[in-house]
């Protein structure tokens, strides 16, 4: 049985690749999704967490694309994703 992917790039796993869905800000914060689109988290986008800080996993570090960013949990929230199909094609994690 294969485990359901996350809902949002906060819940997922480090190294696993995913692919941008939506971004749906919250409603005290309604600029992140532009901000977040803006860098690039766009739907189709390849995406994975490369890394959490210490403690509490806050921030986050995400690839997206061939750029790096420090997003923090609240912000990772906003950003659907779901797993690549067989056809979609995500370049492997070169450290």
């Amino acid at each position: 049985m294969t485990q359901a992917p996350p809902a949002n790039l906060a819940l997922a796993s480090i190294g696993e690749p995913l692919l941008v869905q939506h971004v749906s800000a919250p409603t005290h914060a309604p600029e992140w999704a532009q901000w977040l689109e803006e860098i690039g988290f766009l739907p189709g986008e390849a995406v994975r967490v490369m890394a959490r800080g210490l403690p509490g996993a806050d921030p986050l570090v995400v690839r997206i694309g061939t750029s790096t960013f420090a997003l923090r949990r609240a912000e990772a929230e906003c950003v659907l994703v779901s797993r690549p199909t067989n056809s979609a094609k995500i370049a492997p994690h070169v450290p």
